[in-house]
């Protein structure tokens, strides 16, 4: 190491910590030169001066293990999600994880797009991936945030939550009773008098069962949740019960082949889920209150329940009300 005085009244820094890593440089001050001379030295105290990062080359699905392990196996539903992120991963070529570009992945979107998947399909493709680098980003396991960060959603366009008038779910429940299907019919009950989802109420067992009431775990939000059911609903559920741990067999393709019997038609895409939007069509226009809707559905947000405000029997009644007095 040296300090020299240049002619020029300048300080000369000329120093070399390690081999291979010299550093020269001018300095209008000698106490200057001095003090970065002290930087490079605390510096080679901590090894930032050669342990430069190394260019992270690990492939796509060395990220998506990495992720499952440390966070995805905890999800509601972990198998499902790792084996669209696994689709998702072979489809893109399974490519260096840095590496990947919007321009890459928009044009697997264009192709899929094209082949009739839903928009709401490639929003969550989309957010599954950009969930994975955040997660890994934010407990520091990779050095960079997702490439596809500034990539947005497909706009999609709200759709009219379609439900069952009084007589259709009557019309439902005759003909899944003719069947003789003893699991669906008593699902298909707890959907439409608690508003559960259709995987809830499949999954319940007989510990589930209160006084005039239902809790369901291992919700979409992860939080429980209990709502009130009718006595009689709570008497032919603990008469099913065979003390099996689950009350219920899977009946999701059965439910649908006896929903294509019945008169009146459903939506694509809006089954099963039909049901919950009854619970809440009918809560609302009975003269619900927006929040205990809430709380019944298990919302995390209020957004979300908002969607059957306009079914209630005072909505927005202020626009008449307030409205310029003209043409009546």
């Amino acid at each position: 190491m040296s300090i020299e005085k240049l002619e020029d009244g300048r300080w000369f820094l000329d120093i070399e910590p390690v081999k291979g890593k010299r550093f020269r440089r001018k300095f209008k001050t000698k106490t200057e030169a001095i003090r970065f001379e002290d930087q490079i030295r605390a510096k080679l105290v901590t090894g930032e001066i050669w342990n430069t990062p190394q260019s992270d080359k690990r492939k796509l699905s060395e990220l998506i293990d990495l992720w499952y392990g440390h966070h995805g196996i905890h999800l509601a539903d972990p198998e499902r999600r790792k084996r669209s992120l696994i689709a998702l991963c072979n489809a893109l070529g399974n490519p260096v994880a840095k590496n990947l570009t919007p321009a890459q992945y928009l044009n697997y979107r264009q192709i899929r797009a094209q082949d009739g998947v839903s928009a709401k399909t490639l929003n969550n493709e989309l957010g599954y991936l950009n969930a994975l680098y955040g997660y890994l980003w934010q407990t520091d396991q990779i050095k960079y945030q997702s490439p596809l960060i500034k990539v947005k959603p497909i706009r999609v366009k709200e759709r009219e939550l379609s439900y069952l008038t009084t007589e259709q779910c009557q019309e439902l429940l005759s003909v899944i009773q003719a069947a003789k299907n003893p699991c669906l019919y008593l699902i298909v009950r707890v959907c439409l008098q608690t508003g559960a989802r259709w995987s809830e109420a499949e999954k319940l067992t007989p510990s589930q069962i209160g006084k005039s009431r239902l809790t369901f775990l291992d919700t979409k939000s992860g939080k429980n949740r209990t709502v009130p059911i009718t006595q009689k609903l709570e008497d032919d559920l603990r008469t099913h019960s065979t003390g099996n741990y689950r009350l219920f067999s899977t009946s999701i393709s059965a439910f649908r082949r006896l929903l294509e019997k019945c008169s009146f038609k459903l939506p694509k895409g809006q089954a099963a889920h039909a049901l919950r939007h009854t619970y809440a069509s009918h809560f609302m226009m009975n003269g619900g209150d927006i929040l205990t809707l809430q709380r019944i559905l298990g919302h995390s947000s209020i957004n979300l329940t908002m969607r059957y405000s306009h079914l209630s029997p005072d909505h927005l009644l202020e626009a008449v009300k307030f409205r310029p007095a003209v043409d009546d």
